[in-house]
């Protein structure tokens, strides 16, 4: 019986990802300093929406206090939180239920 090769070693079986990537949640947060013209302005830049979704979504802050703009990716809702308290909107990231 030869002897066993120590170079030749199995390689571990790498466990297949079960978990995908868990959404994350971008809201916005109601305040009294922004107008809602200017909030509005806002989503329409850094998202890219249109007037009607943007006055929509500026509206839910307004009325309910809060609104999830965007879902998805942690580093792209990282990202746009990032840009959204560069225009002073105060904004917060959270798990997609």
């Amino acid at each position: 019986m030869p002897a066993p090769n120590p170079t030749t070693r199995k390689k571990p079986k790498l466990k297949p990802k079960t978990q995908t990537d868990v959404p994350w949640n971008v809201v916005v947060l109601d305040d009294p300093v922004n107008l809602q013209a200017y909030v509005t302005m806002v989503f329409k830049r850094v998202f890219g929406y249109p007037q009607q979704r943007a006055e929509t979504l500026m509206m839910e802050v307004h009325t309910q206090g809060r609104s999830i703009v965007w879902t998805g990716g942690r580093e792209k809702a990282e990202f746009y939180v990032q840009q959204l308290h560069g225009w002073q909107l105060q904004t917060k990231m959270e798990k997609s239920s």
